[in-house]
């Protein structure tokens, strides 16, 4: 077995949901494709499968590193790949799941990933560049010599910039134009979508139940752990804006607010990686959940032969 089904969207679009019913109707495990979800102990941010989600259905590529580890996209292709191919071994149908644009892109269209070691003297001169000039500067040079990261990153996701700008220093090469390999499986690529104000209601219920399961003292747990609000993996939405509610820059009504604006402009950023039109991947709207469900089974079926073990409702 060489098949493997991807699927995409923004964030709170249902493709956890979607990708457990899957997996339980055709024999599948699921491989995540969340660049917060690798992390230990930051569950209710992130928005990781509950335990028994987890039970159901086995995942790949959740708790997989400490908040203070350097998880790098290279890392990420190669720990993926090892488990859809063990997956695909044992003769079980591969889901790679998630939002994180450019991990997806790895493994779909693989990416050949630069192998450029961190240069701290770059990152610690574009970092003070960034406090002087301000963030939209070290962008605006992003979009000079790589426009298409550019449009792939948030311009206030300073991290990734300098990433991105490091990779492009040090080999000459824009990040975004990095060789592809030839991709290592026979990829069906399925998109969630719906209308913007949908989207943002399901969001805006998502943060709100977060906030019910517990997120500020999650938030409390890891900095009494020792990490800090300054680490990249405490910079993902949730973690930074109830970060400054703790520390008194604000309320937690305005930081609870301001985690459902964040989210909005991140699902509208995450549609550059993934647009609907793209004929290389399959949308549906996600409003008729159970129409979207059927018509996904049988367009699974159909690609790959093979034929749901189970039918659920």
């Amino acid at each position: 077995m060489n098949q493997l089904i991807a699927i995409v969207g923004p964030t709170a679009v249902g493709k956890s949901s979607l990708s457990i019913h899957l997996a339980q109707a055709f024999g599948g495990e699921i491989v995540s494709a969340d660049s917060r979800q690798v992390y230990r102990y930051m569950d209710i941010g992130t928005a990781k499968p509950s335990p028994e989600e987890r039970a159901l259905v086995p995942h790949h590529l959740i708790d997989i590193a400490d908040p203070d580890q350097d998880f790098t996209l290279a890392l990420y292709q190669d720990m993926a790949s090892r488990a859809i191919a063990d997956i695909q071994r044992r003769g079980q149908l591969a889901l790679l799941v998630g939002g994180s644009g450019l991990y997806i892109k790895s493994i779909v269209d693989g990416l050949s990933i630069p192998q450029v070691a961190p240069d701290a003297g770059l990152r610690r001169s574009l970092e003070q560049r960034a406090e002087r000039e301000g963030y939209a500067s070290l962008h605006n040079e992003l979009k000079r010599v790589d426009p298409a990261a550019a449009a792939g990153i948030d311009l206030r996701n300073v991290r990734r910039v300098i990433r991105a700008l490091e990779v492009y220093h040090t080999t000459g090469t824009p990040f975004s134009l990095q060789r592809r390999s030839t991709p290592l499986f026979d990829c069906l690529t399925l998109g969630l979508t719906t209308n913007r104000d949908n989207l943002y209601g399901m969001i805006d219920s998502r943060v709100d139940r977060m906030m019910q399961r517990g997120l500020v003292g999650e938030v409390e747990g890891l900095l009494e752990q020792g990490y800090s609000l300054d680490l990249p993996a405490m910079s993902g939405l949730g973690y930074k804006q109830i970060g400054q509610y703790i520390n008194g820059d604000v309320g937690l009504e305005e930081a609870v607010q301001r985690i459902k604006y964040d989210t909005h402009r991140f699902a509208r950023h995450q549609y550059a990686w993934f647009r609907p039109g793209d004929e290389a991947i399959y949308w549906f709207d996600v409003k008729d959940e159970a129409g979207l469900y059927n018509d996904v089974r049988e367009l699974i079926a159909s690609h790959t032969g093979i034929r749901p073990i189970k039918l659920l409702s």
